[in-house]
């Protein structure tokens, strides 16, 4: 079953650790936008596998199975990542959202509502509603695994920011004091969803139960609690 170096045996490697594989594609499927297919988190946690089998080095005094279920959940990440999330036309309009909530909460100091957003867009709720479903899915990606070790693509650089998504390029170089005062300052329901979603670990379900609204809409408080991190963390919204 093991090779001459200790090494679990290539052979039996695929069904010893298929079931960690599939249950870390479960756990992180359900924190994701639908669109993501359970099927590819699992094809890329069997590369990460078997990069662990490749790298893994008994002297450094981890386990294997350590060693690999950090492995894993990385290259289900690096997945995650390589993957355009936002077209360029919603990019743009994600844009205009952090300007416009820019513009408003340092006009009235204090946290602009959705139809002063709206109509700062000159569009309607219901539309502005949708623009925020569409741009959450490029949101989604949780904050720890914005800038896991254990993830080859992990390592932002200004050079390469533009190609990542909207949410990892901002949170690699946000200032964490500064990021803290933002949340601080969400209004208290948009604060409550992320420490839900970021500190709890809930999923968009069960956060929606807790706070009486749908699926849909927590999608839509998570894209406008974003937006409003963005907006409120520079002075001039690009």
């Amino acid at each position: 079953m093991y090779t001459a170096e200790g090494k679990l045996n290539p052979s039996n490697l695929v069904d010893q650790y298929m079931p960690l594989v599939r249950r870390q594609a479960l756990q992180l499927q359900v924190r994701l936008p639908a669109s993501v297919e359970l099927d590819d988190l699992i094809q890329a946690g069997m590369v990460g596998l078997l990069d662990a089998y490749n790298r893994f080095d008994s002297g450094q005094g981890a386990t294997f199975s350590t060693y690999a279920s950090q492995r894993i959940r990385g290259a289900m990440i690096d997945e995650l990542r390589s993957r355009d999330w936002l077209p360029r036309s919603v990019r743009r309009t994600s844009r205009d959202i952090d300007r416009a909530i820019h513009k408003l909460e340092q006009e009235n100091a204090r946290p602009a509502t959705e139809r002063e957003i709206s109509e700062e867009l000159g569009i309607t709720l219901e539309e502005y509603r949708k623009v925020l479903n569409d741009t959450n899915n490029g949101y989604l990606l949780p904050f720890e695994d914005t800038s896991s070790d254990e993830s080859e693509a992990s390592h932002v650089s200004s050079d390469v920011a533009s190609m990542a998504t909207p949410q990892e390029s901002f949170f690699a170089f946000a200032d964490r004091q500064q990021l803290a005062s933002a949340i601080d300052n969400l209004p208290e329901r948009e604060k409550l969803l992320l420490g839900l979603y970021y500190q709890e670990e809930l999923n968009l379900k069960e956060i929606g139960s807790i706070l009486g609204v749908s699926e849909s809409r927590v999608c839509q408080l998570h894209s406008q609690a974003v937006s409003r991190l963005r907006a409120s963390m520079v002075n001039e919204p690009a």
